[in-house]
């Protein structure tokens, strides 16, 4: 019996680099299931137990396919009745809580055990006393045929994207300022499962944390003020730890991680982002990745439905994912007419239909009659009609238009008089976006949601006392619009001045955009740019542990700037992702680079961490993606949850409310 974190992991840019994602499936697969082989053929098939939280962990990772490979033909719940099966071994994957050890203890004690032996991986580090529980059994310990802490709970949502789970995070941290019991209890599990993401990668990184934000000495910090800082203190604890239990972790530091939170930027988790991925989740009530659609019967019959995952195995989702939904549909469009001009049975039933142009729609149908209609065209035919369904949503709710204003305000070319002039203009428009609408207003003008004002926009845009929850809790985690106004730079403050228009971003002159409505960027890829050149403030991002001189000294970090501009304001920068194709600069290098990682990511600085407490948005991650091929150095994005805007206005709701479960408010 063993009890250790095994030493099998890659570390950082090896001969053979491995993604987040990669790293946890090969650990999960190999280091766990494939460890509890042994040479007694009766255990050839196993069984493996897991709890609500590691079957998730799993499935992010793994496949059902990639599962019952490594010999397992059955997955159980620990919670559930199940069957003894005493001549096959077991695999357990559980969190090390009491609960889970009783649980354990129960199944494998007595005369008659569930299973021949046990082999027990804890997804986090145990406590000492439910290890020497485990070992006072007498009866259990013989039949325990392994004892390791895996250190990975956390889930894999994309090659450079985890999430801790923590999916109240918002409503526990930001919520109650007189009970801190949950607040304090939330970041505990949230420090211990980024530190698993260090420990799967056997990385150490410097820790960089958003300082407290109090006005002067005599302004009392609150607990929401000290949430970065605190969590910064709880993953330091744990990669401490870390350094002394598990073989082979770093004793320097190899990367730099940056702990911000949700309250730095409250319009990117609003705002429409124009991405094909974004709009997928936005617009066509996705459950996580999951798109349901219609495809012609093989049989003549009714139209089927299917369920279809939008994720990694899918080339043109990769492809496209971070592409303006307007590239997105030029190129399906492209990929449907170069099939079909590579294709003769389609040629002749394209000849039948006459010489005029044909539309995206009846390129699909007819490829769709195609007696040769594969997978691969299965997989164009989807996406066609997935483009086709945001297309055809973008045109009915306006939302061109809506957009445009949206951008506009965030950089100060439209304030309060348009924003009124397009409610009383468009009444048509649906709650959700009015309501996102004032929201934006709000994290630009806050002052103007102040007593009658504010009850006043709501009239204006018939909004419910409900929505105006949202809008106040909005207000109050961005704090008083006092000090907004005193963080401001110069810029901001002459730019108000002069056009009574305030920008939440600063605009470059001479710019034009390849695509309309790519204008928007969010905060965190100028903090990241920042990272990288080591021009970060201390004073306002400290580090726990002080960077060496050697680390720095790399080509990639450039001199350090003891006076960066304030970080409220943001530099305009060229939405390379909605640049022409062939840009050197596009945008979509990051996935041909991880598509080539092996070669590619040996020349590749350090990686750059970012973790955002209370839910991290598309854009955000598509931002990494992007910065990964900008800075040649992986851009790895972390959160408690990744949040579409009804997620997170609904999040925002439950701040002030009694104890209602997430489903119970909705938009």
């Amino acid at each position: 019996m063993s009890m250790s974190d095994s030493d099998s992991s890659s570390s950082s840019y090896g001969a053979d680099y491995r993604s987040l994602k990669q790293v946890s499936r090969e650990r999960l697969l190999h280091e766990m299931l494939r460890s509890a082989k042994t040479g007694d053929s009766k255990s050839t098939w196993k069984v493996l137990i897991m709890d609500k939280l590691t079957v998730k962990i799993m499935s992010h990772s793994c496949k059902m396919a990639d599962i019952t490979d490594e010999g397992v033909s059955l997955v159980e719940d620990i919670y559930k009745r199940r069957q003894p099966l005493p001549a096959m071994d077991a695999i357990y994957f559980i969190q090390p809580t009491k609960e889970n050890i009783t649980m354990f203890l129960s199944d494998m004690s007595g005369r008659k055990p569930l299973y021949r032996k046990a082999f027990v991986f804890f997804s986090s580090p145990i406590a000492r006393e439910l290890v020497m529980e485990i070992k006072k059994d007498a009866q259990v310990l013989p039949r325990i045929g392994a004892l390791r802490e895996m250190n990975l709970e956390y889930f894999t949502i994309d090659t450079q994207g985890f999430i801790t789970n923590n999916e109240r995070a918002l409503e526990e941290l930001f919520g109650d300022e007189e009970n801190n019991r949950k607040a304090v209890a939330c970041l505990n599990v949230m420090a211990s499962r980024i530190a698993t993401v260090f420990a799967s990668l056997r990385e150490f990184p410097f820790v960089r944390f958003r300082a407290a934000k109090s006005l002067d000495a005599t302004t009392m910090t609150t607990f929401h003020d000290l949430i970065p800082t605190k969590l910064a203190a709880g993953v330091w604890d744990c990669l401490m730890k870390y350094k002394k239990t598990i073989p082979n972790f770093p004793q320097t530091e190899t990367c730099e991680l940056l702990i911000i939170d949700r309250t730095i930027d409250q319009i990117a988790p609003l705002i429409h982002e124009w991405t094909y991925d974004a709009m997928c989740h936005d617009l066509l009530n996705m459950e996580g990745n999951k798109f349901v659609h219609e495809v012609p019967s093989k049989t003549g019959g009714p139209p089927e439905r299917k369920e279809v995952l939008l994720e990694d195995h899918d080339p043109i989702w990769v492809e496209l994912r971070h592409a303006h939904i307007a590239d997105a549909s030029e190129r399906l469009h492209e990929k449907m007419t170069s099939f079909i001009s590579k294709n003769k049975a389609a040629q002749i039933q394209h000849g039948s239909r006459g010489s005029g142009e044909m539309s995206t729609r009846d390129l699909q149908k007819m490829v769709q009659a195609l007696p040769q209609y594969s997978e691969q065209i299965d997989k164009l035919s989807l996406h066609v009609e997935i483009a086709g369904k945001i297309n055809r949503i973008i045109r009915e709710s306006g939302l061109r238009e809506l957009g445009q204003l949206e951008q506009d305000l965030v950089f100060g070319d439209a304030g309060i008089k348009e924003v009124i002039k397009f409610l009383t203009t468009n009444e048509d428009t649906t709650r959700e976006n009015k309501l996102r609408l004032l929201m934006i207003l709000a994290s630009i003008y806050p002052e103007k949601f102040e007593g009658e004002k504010g009850l006043n926009l709501m009239k204006v845009a018939r909004l419910t006392d409900d929505d105006a929850i949202a809008i106040n809790n909005l207000r109050m985690l961005e704090g008083e619009p006092d000090t907004k106004k005193t963080s401001m730079s110069s810029f901001a403050l002459k730019f108000d001045m002069h056009k009574k228009k305030r920008a939440a971003r600063k605009d470059r002159s001479g710019e034009e955009e390849t695509w309309q409505l790519s204008r928007f960027y969010p905060i965190i890829e100028e903090l990241i740019e920042k990272v990288s050149k080591n021009e970060l403030s201390k004073q306002d991002y400290p580090c726990l542990n002080d960077p060496s001189p050697t680390f720095h000294g790399t080509p990639l970090a450039g001199p350090v700037n003891h006076h960066p501009p304030a970080h409220s304001m943001r530099s305009r920068r060229t939405p390379t992702w909605a640049k022409p194709r062939g840009s050197d600069d596009d945008g979509y290098s990051s996935d041909p680079v991880l598509r080539h990682a092996s070669s590619d990511f040996k020349k590749m600085g350090q990686r750059i961490f970012v973790f955002i407490v209370g839910g991290a948005t598309r854009s955000e991650l598509r931002t990494c993606h992007k910065l990964t091929g900008k800075l040649r150095r992986e851009v790895i994005l972390g959160s408690s949850s990744i949040d579409d805007p009804a997620q997170y206005i609904t999040k925002l709701k439950m701040l002030t409310a009694q104890e209602p479960s997430l489903d119970d408010l909705q938009i």
